[in-house]
This record gives structure tokens, sequence and C-alpha cells, in this order.
């Protein structure tokens, strides 16, 4: 099946030559390269988080497919939702989903589900497409959504990743897309999302947890990151690099209610 885009003309442009003019500014030029095992980056309209998720993607050596793991905002669907095959398309064309290694990754979890429902309307995966195929118009994905549960879940779909990679020898790169803090003051969002990003530099999964709820931080893909420092942990990961962070309020000058933008690459 073809997954249509759902919000292009909302969270990005919808016009092709619009779209590459848009990315191509927000992307620095002339970035040393490196390998990654993961990516944070954030999904929110490109004007407020573009130039966060276009200083991660400047530096990395692009693979052949993402794994994508977002979060369920619209609640459709199966709770932790893979899909498995098809092509999802944005106004810079379609891509594939990599199905033999979406079907290996589907083998090796208990908790993850073959559906396209999730998939149909949530944004958080969709805007790193255009990115993706900006830099590699060749790439492929593998798509998951995740909806609310224990953490000990994600532990077990990040190990199921890792298996699966250890098994094909893919190249992939996982990425997980998440917001930080919503809609508070700035100087208190920047706070917050300090506390929960030196987790993740940290790759501790479990203190990440117990900050966000210690704090109070409404990080929408905590989950995703969860699964990722899981998963990047087993693949020999040893250090994450703060890329780059904003909130919304650098962008709309409204620094009385924000949101929050990390861009993370983690590493051997």
């Amino acid at each position: 099946m073809i997954r249509e885009a759902a919000v292009a003309g909302q969270f990005y442009p919808n016009r092709p030559g619009e779209l590459r003019k848009i990315i191509e500014y927000m992307t620095p030029k002339g970035e040393v390269k490196r390998e990654a095992i993961g990516l944070v980056c954030p999904h929110a309209g490109y004007v407020y988080s573009g130039p966060v998720a276009g200083a991660v993607f400047s530096i990395l050596k692009f693979p052949s497919t993402f794994i994508l793991i977002g979060p369920n905002h619209h609640g459709m669907g199966k709770p932790f939702s893979l899909m498995k095959d098809g092509r999802w398309k944005t106004p810079l064309g379609e891509t594939p989903i990599d199905v033999a290694l979406a079907s290996e990754i589907l083998g090796e979890s208990r908790y993850l589900e073959a559906d396209h429902v999730a998939h149909l309307y949530e944004h958080s995966l969709e805007v790193q497409l255009p990115f993706l195929q900006y830099f590699k118009p060749d790439v492929s994905i593998v798509p998951i959504i995740l909806a609310q549960a224990d953490p000990s879940v994600y532990n077990e779909i990040g190990l199921a990743l890792s298996r699966a990679l250890k098994k094909t020898g893919s190249d992939a790169v996982i990425l997980a897309s998440s917001d930080m803090t919503h809609y508070e003051p700035h100087e208190s969002a920047k706070s917050k999302d300090r506390q929960a990003i030196d987790a993740i530099l940290d790759l501790d999964a479990d203190e990440l947890v117990k900050r966000i709820a210690r704090y109070g931080i409404t990080m929408c893909g905590y989950a995703p990151v969860i699964s990722l420092i899981t998963a990047a942990k087993e693949m020999g990961a040893e250090r994450a690099e703060l890329v780059k962070y904003q909130t919304s309020g650098d962008t709309s000058g409204d620094y009385s209610s924000v949101v929050g933008y990390a861009g993370i690459i983690i590493s051997k």
C-alpha cells in the first residue's frame, strides 16, 4: 500500500521545490560526516524544529535504511505497531519499507505487531522522511509507532531491534522521534529538558524514566528514546552528543509558552 502524506502543507511545504529549499536552508553545509547507531530528532513543524533536525542530519553518514520509531499521538491502531511493507509518499517522492528487516524485527519481538492503521495520520515519523529523501533519495525505512506502556516493553523492543540488526547485518540507523517539554515558559522548559538530555547522553534509560517522573517532563517520545538507548547499548554504543537544542520561542519570539527540541547522535 501507499501511505499518503498526512501533514504536507501543515508541518512542512507540500510543493517539492519549496520543500527542498527549506531543507537546504535549515541544513548546515560542509559538516564532517560520521557514522551513528542512533539519533534523536524532533517532529514539529519545520519552522520550529527544522533547524535542529537539519543540524543532526547534516553530520550523519547516511545508511541505506532507517528504523523510525515514534510515539502514537492519535491512539489509532495496534499499541506497538510496525508497518511491514508498502511505500511512504511525500512531495519528494516515495520511499519503500525494508521488508526483510521489518520481518526480522517482527520475528524478534513479542510486542510489535504488523499494522498500518497507527501510521495513517501520525506525523512523528512522516516529518523525518523529507530530510531522509533529500539526503538519500534511495533510502528505505522501517516505521514503528509505540503507545504508552511499562518501560520494560520499550526495553524488549530495543533488544529485538538489536538482535534483528545483528542477524541481518543491516547498516540501519535507529531514529527516535521526540519533542521535549511542551507548553511551559522557556527557562522552565530548558531546565527540565537538560535533565532529560543528560540522562540520554549518559545512555541511561532507567534514569530518563526517573527524571521524567521526578520533574514532570512532558517529553512525548520518551518511549522511542528508551528503545533506542537499549538497542544502541547492545550494539556497542559508548557515547552520545547533543548536536543542537532550541525551543519554539527561538523562532517565534514568544518565550511564555514553548516546546523544546533536541537533536542527539549516538555512536560507538
